[in-house]
């Protein structure tokens, strides 16, 4: 198998990850790479790619730049331009992710072989890994390591507005991709049962059926218990200078700088307990810094509360909070605990799963950890540590007493936590586990065909325009345009994206002598046919029925006032229309939500004020145009589209051209105006058309294929 990897949000390289760098460079970054090494040692697998964004920007690493950067003989990383060079925070890649999915197809594309299976990472990876499984007939499996619906609650809990939270999260569309991917995905994979029925049980796409519990390994290589033939370790000096007793065990905190990590509780729970500070030092790894003042807001909040928690209590000389480690230090600083007698803990509000746990464990240190989430499955499965309220201090306190002050159980729990992370947390296990899900997911999908290409269809670019509100509405602008096409009939392909059926198009062209398309999408992207003979792609209809129920649509929106069902004439196989009253319907967002609550996957689409048709989850302009592109071979670079409402919005966003043209319906399309290769017409309809070709000089810029030229 050739098994992709999306991770697109994060700073990852194959050496020295910079976790706590920011939210965005977190444990995920090494689940990521590790799996990636351990699936490529398997012989039943070929190739893996970790596929992230590209990072042109002196503010970070060099590293962040290279295009491809091997992991292993059969893994490497893959990096794609998407947006602007330089480093930008996850939440602000919304409006790029359809140009990184495009660029990402491309480069496939020149690579010659299409992955097998693609795995997402995280609600953005899962935007791109819907539509790229969809495009390429894979099967896509996700794990979303954190999810929205919970961050909401949490930060809804913490006094912020929801307007504040979507506004700096950008959640609504966060949450949108979650619930897709998870209506989608053949395969979910969760660290921990408690991830899959407290987390995902708030989505309404929540399918535990398709979801499994596979824990992340630990890289046993590099975290193990200290040996007395090792060399002393260099970074205990770096810890001395802060200690009067530096031969104490040590507590061991290990996050980045991170309000939900919570260790400013720790800390307080430390101060207030004087047996726990005669007992053992406080050692906190929170992350990087030169200058606490340079940071961001988050971690420059959180280690301020932490040094002003120090004077209040005190305590000079019993906690030591280094401005530096190297990633390479770590499991020297997980033996150097586990020397002096020491506990690991991890206090987090909540914890997905807690990777730096097993580091712990499998390096001989106890554990003390939150009671919420991922350290439930492991501390159960390791018999290791104490489960804590976190929140509690004397709980805390209480806690890591009792396992430094009792022989005993320390030894008994050390061993444990050694013994048990080999036998259940090895990387080799959970690519074992992970392979024995993947492989029968093959059997589910048929790959797109690719067409072998014809003399006469293929041409140096493509132009594809909506009917109504785009290319009609000015009778000599349709002539104009008409007469443009037969001109360069040679040169560019003409495709017509609908939501008309197909013989209401035909006749619709034919009346205002436009030439016959060479390719037809109708009823919104679910009918695909090609000239000359209007062949109708029977494949696309196969992979779009995936999924779909439309009695179960009509069944759930029977009894909503403001919808009135579309005349027959207007219903087809995979499109359920109808005419929608604002002022007395339910809002597309709660219609949107009752058919996931009856388990439908499916696209609604509003346009022209009046009109609502939901269609199957594959479907689309934008997914019929891109699978056209791909069969076809057009670079989506080549290929300029032109609408006029909001069916049309998926067409233009990533590597397309695109011409708004303008129209009263125009505001439809109104959030598009800020992104690059959208052009936005100021003259109505076919003219605005010829308007953008002009602009883009589209067909004057055209080259005619070698085999065409002589005729």
């Amino acid at each position: 198998m050739y098994i992709l990897l999306l991770s697109i949000h994060g700073l990852i390289r194959g050496h020295d990850l910079e976790l706590g760098r920011d939210p965005d460079t977190g444990g995920q970054t090494i689940y990521v790479v590790d799996l990636a090494r351990a699936l490529a040692e398997r012989d039943d697998v070929d190739r893996v790619d970790v596929v992230t964004r590209r990072i042109v920007d002196a503010a970070v690493s060099g590293d962040y730049a290279e295009v491809v950067e091997p992991l292993s003989d059969k893994a490497c990383i893959l990096r794609i331009d998407a947006g602007p060079e330089e480093y930008i925070a996850k939440e602000q890649l919304w409006n790029h992710l359809d140009g990184f999915m495009d660029n990402l197809v491309a480069t496939l594309n020149k690579g010659g072989r299409m992955p097998d299976l693609v795995h997402s990472h995280y609600a953005d990876a899962g935007y791109v890994g819907v539509r790229l499984s969809s495009l390429l007939g894979v099967p896509l499996i996700h794990t979303g390591h954190s999810l929205g619906r919970d961050k909401r609650q949490r930060l809804l809990s913490a006094g912020l507005s929801d307007e504040e939270i979507n506004t700096t999260y950008n959640m609504d569309r966060r949450v949108d991709a979650e619930e897709e991917v998870l209506a989608s995905a053949d395969l979910v994979i969760a660290s921990t049962n408690n991830e899959i029925d407290e987390q995902y049980g708030l989505y309404d796409y929540y399918q535990p059926k398709r979801m499994v519990v596979i824990p992340p390994g630990t890289d046993l290589s590099r975290f193990r218990p200290p040996s007395p033939d090792d060399p002393p370790i260099a970074f205990a000096d770096e810890i001395k200078r802060f200690l009067k007793d530096p031969e104490k065990p040590l507590v061991l905190a290990l996050s980045r700088a991170d309000r939900r990590k919570n260790i400013q509780t720790l800390l307080r729970a430390y101060g207030e307990s004087k047996d726990l500070q005669e007992t053992a030092n406080l050692l906190i790894i929170a992350g990087n810094r030169d200058d606490i003042q340079d940071l961001e807001s988050g971690p420059q909040s959180v280690l301020t509360e932490l040094l002003f928690a120090i004077d209040t209590y005190d305590l000079y000389g019993y906690v030591a909070m280094p401005k530096h480690h190297e990633q390479d230090e770590v499991p020297q600083i997980y033996r150097l605990a586990a020397a002096s007698g020491g506990v690991f803990v991890n206090p987090a509000l909540t914890e997905p799963f807690g990777l730096t746990l097993l580091e712990a464990a499998a390096s001989g240190l106890p554990l003390v950890a939150t009671e919420n989430g991922g350290p439930v499955d492991i501390i159960g499965n390791c018999e290791n540590g104490i489960l804590v309220d976190p929140l509690d201090r004397a709980a805390i306190a209480q806690a890591l007493l009792k396992l430094l002050t009792n022989a005993k159980e320390y030894r008994s729990m050390r061993e444990n936590g050694i013994v048990k992370t080999r036998e259940r947390y090895s990387w080799q296990a959970h690519a074992e586990r992970y392979m024995n899900r993947a492989k029968p997911l093959s059997k589910r999908h048929e790959p797109v065909p690719v067409e072998p290409k014809r003399k006469k269809r293929y041409r140096d670019r493509a132009l594809f325009t909506d009917i109504d509100q785009s290319l009609l509405g000015d009778p000599q602008g349709v002539q104009e345009f008409a007469a443009l096409m037969r001109e360069n009939r040679k040169c560019a392909t003409f495709g017509i994206a609908t939501g008309r059926r197909l013989d209401s198009a035909l006749a619709e062209l034919r009346e205002q002598g436009i030439p016959r398309p060479d390719v037809l999408i109708t009823s919104l992207g679910t009918e695909i046919h090609y000239a000359p003979r209007l062949n109708r792609d029977e494949y696309w209809n196969e992979h779009i029925d995936y999924l779909w129920r439309p009695a179960a649509v009509r069944r759930a929106l029977s009894e909503l006032p403001g919808l009135e069902p579309q005349p027959r004439k207007e219903q087809t196989r995979f499109k359920v229309s109808y005419v929608y009253d604002p002022q007395h319907a339910p809002c597309l967002e709660d219609i949107s939500s009752l058919l996931r609550s009856q388990d439908v996957t499916a696209n609604l689409f509003y346009s022209f004020g009046q009109y609502l048709d939901i269609i199957p989850s594959r479907a689309s302009k934008g997914q019929a145009l891109r699978y056209v592109a791909q069969r076809w071979g057009i670079p989506l670079e080549h290929i300029l589209v032109a609408g006029g409402s909001g069916t049309d919005e998926d067409m233009m966003r990533g590597n397309t051209l695109a011409v708004v043209v303008e129209n009263r319906h125009g505001e439809e399309l109104s959030q598009l105006e800020d992104l690059d290769r959208i052009y936005f017409a100021g003259r109505p309809y076919a003219l605005g058309i010829i308007e953008a070709i002009n602009h883009y000089d589209f067909l004057g810029s055209c080259t005619l294929p070698v085999e065409q030229s002589g005729d």
